[in-house]
C-alpha cells in the first residue's frame, strides 16, 4: 500500500525501550513531520513508562490488523519475534521501519521478496550506524563498478568499550558494564563484544555497496573478546590504535574481501580519531578517493534519528530499490586472498606456526608473544585455533595482500616484501 500523499503517518511501534521511547519524544517534538504513534506493543506492562497507560497494549494483533495503521517500527531485540512483526505487516501492506540487524542480516533475501511482491517499502537505515545515513549513500550514491572499498567502526558498544580500557585504563569488565548503563550495549552483550553485531552489519551493507547477499555467519568475524592489556601496549609501541574494524575491499579479480577483525588504525586513518560510542565509516571509490561519515553509533536519540529520517522518506514513498542486486551483478564474496596480522599468545603451543606463509617478526616477554606474519584467509575461515581465549588476532593497516607470492631466499623469506609490509 503506498502511503504518499496521505495526510498523517500513523505508528504501530512494537518496542518501548531507549530507542523506542526516545522516538516518542522526538515526535512529540517534531509535529511538522505530521507523524503519530497510534498504539504500542510492549512485551512487560507492568513496567513504568513516560508516557500514556492508554498507548500500549501486549497485543501484537491490535496494532497488524489496525487499518488506520500504515506504517509500523520495530524496536525490539528478539529477532524471531521481529521477524514475525515484519514479514505480517508487509504482507499487510504496510510499511515498515525496523532497526533489528540480526533480523535484516539473516533475512534480506526474503525481506527483498516481500517488499517487490507487495509493492511496500522496508527501511532499516538505523540497522547500521545509528545516526550516520551510509546504507541510503551506498544505495544511491555509489556506483557498483566505482565503488572499491569499506572500512567502518559499526558497533558503538565495542568501541566505547575499547575507548576505556585502552584510553583511561579501566577493566573490561567495568568498562562492558558502563557501556550497558549507558545504553549502549545489547541487552546480549556478547552479540557486540564477539563481533555478531558489527558482522550482521557488514553483511547489510555488502547487498547494497555491492549486491552481494550472503548470510553473516558466513563471514570470516571476530570481537574484542580476547584483547588483552598486552596488546594495546604492542600497538602503542607501534603507534597504533585497536579498533574492531568491519571491512569490504573489491579485489583485482572483481571477487570482495569482507571480514570483521580487530585492526590496528594508524594515527592518520580517519578511524583513528573514532572514540567512544561513536562510529565512522570511510568509502573508497576510484573517482571521489576516500570520504568519510561520522556520527554517534548508539544510544536512543542518535539511533532514533534515523528512525526519524526514515519516517520522514516515507512521505514521498521511498523505498530502496536494491539496483545492484539487479544489473546482473557477478559480485561474489572470496576468502581468496592474504592478510598480514598479528597473532598474540600466551602458551607456545596454541598457535600452529606452519599456518602462517610466512612469519616477519617475533617478540615476547614472560607474559605474552606476539607474531606479526601473512596468513591465508582460508587458513582463519577452516581452523579454529585463533578464536581460543587467550589468543588474539589484530590485522595490520592495509592488512589486505593480492596475488602473494613469497620469494625464493635462503631463508625461505621475501626479504624485500617483508621491508615494504613492516
Amino acid at each position: 500500500m503506498s502511503i504518499q500523499n496521505q495526510t498523517k503517518l500513523n505508528i504501530g511501534l512494537f518496542g518501548f525501550g531507549v530507542v523506542g521511547e526516545s522516538l516518542y519524544k522526538v515526535l512529540e517534538q517534531t509535529p511538522t513531520l505530521n507523524a503519530h504513534i497510534s498504539k504500542v506493543c510492549i512485551k512487560h506492562p507492568e513496567k513504568l513508562r513516560n508516557a500514556p497507560a492508554s498507548l500500549f497494549t501486549t497485543d501484537a494483533e491490535t496494532l497488524l490488523n489496525d487499518p488506520n495503521i500504515n506504517v509500523i517500527i520495530e524496536l525490539i531485540d528478539d529477532s524471531d519475534a521481529a521477524y514475525s512483526i515484519v514479514t505480517r505487516a508487509l504482507t499487510s501492506r504496510k510499511a515498515v521501519i525496523s532497526a533489528n540487524k540480526k533480523l535484516i542480516a539473516e533475512h534480506i533475501e526474503e525481506l527483498i521478496g516481500l517488499q517487490r511482491q507487495y509493492n511496500v517499502p522496508l527501511l532499516y537505515e538505523a540497522a547500521c550506524c545509528a545516526s550516520i545515513p551510509v546504507i541510503r549513500n551506498l544505495e544511491e550514491y555509489y556506483d557498483n563498478d566505482l565503488l572499491q572499498g569499506i572500512s567502518g567502526i559499526v558497533n558503538g558498544s565495542t568501541n566505547y568499550i575499547l575507548t576505556k580500557v585502552f584510553r583511561e585504563k579501566k577493566t573490561f569488565a567495568d568498562a562492558l558494564l558502563e557501556a550497558q548503563l549507558e545504553g549502549f550495549a545489547e541487552s546480549n552483550p556478547a552479540l557486540d563484544i564477539e563481533g555478531t553485531d558489527a558482522v550482521n552489519k557488514l553483511s547489510i551493507l555488502l547487498a547494497h555497496a555491492y549486491g552481494v547477499i550472503v548470510h553473516p555467519q558466513s563471514l570470516l568475524h571476530n570481537g574484542i573478546q580476547q584483547l588483552k592489556a598486552e596488546d594495546a601496549a604492542f600497538a602503542k609501541e607501534k603507534g597504533y590504535e585497536i579498533k574492531l574494524v568491519a571491512r569490504a575491499k573489491k579485489l583485482q579479480n572483481g571477487k570482495i574481501a569482507a571480514f570483521v577483525l580487530p585492526q590496528f588504525v594508524v594515527g592518520e586513518d580517519q578511524l583513528y580519531t573514532v572514540n567512544n560510542e561513536y562510529n565512522g565509516v570511510v568509502i573508497e571509490s576510484s573517482l571521489a578517493d576516500k570520504q568519510f561519515f561520522y556520527g554517534k553509533g548508539a544510544g536512543g536519540f542518535p539511533t532514533a534519528s534515523a528512525v526519524l529520517s526514515d519516517l520522514s522518506a516515507l512521505r514521498y514513498n521511498y523505498g530502496y530499490e536494491y539496483k545492484k542486486l539487479s544489473n546482473n551483478n557477478t559480485a561474489a564474496i572470496t576468502s581468496d586472498f592474504h592478510l598480514k596480522v598479528c597473532i598474540s599468545f600466551k602458551d607456545l603451543l596454541q598457535v600452529p606456526h606452519d599456518s602462517f606463509e610466512r612469519i616477519i617478526e617475533w617478540s615476547s616477554n614472560e607474559n605474552r608473544c606476539h607474531v606479526t606474519g601473512i596468513i591465508h584467509c582460508s587458513e582463519l575461515v577452516n581452523s579454529k585455533w585463533w578464536k581460543q581465549p587467550d589468543v588474539s588476532i589484530i590485522v595490520y593497516p592495509n592488512g589486505i595482500i593480492e596475488n602473494y607470492r613469497p620469494g625464493k631466499t635462503n631463508a625461505g623469506v621475501n626479504l624485500e616484501l617483508a621491508e615494504q609490509l613492516v
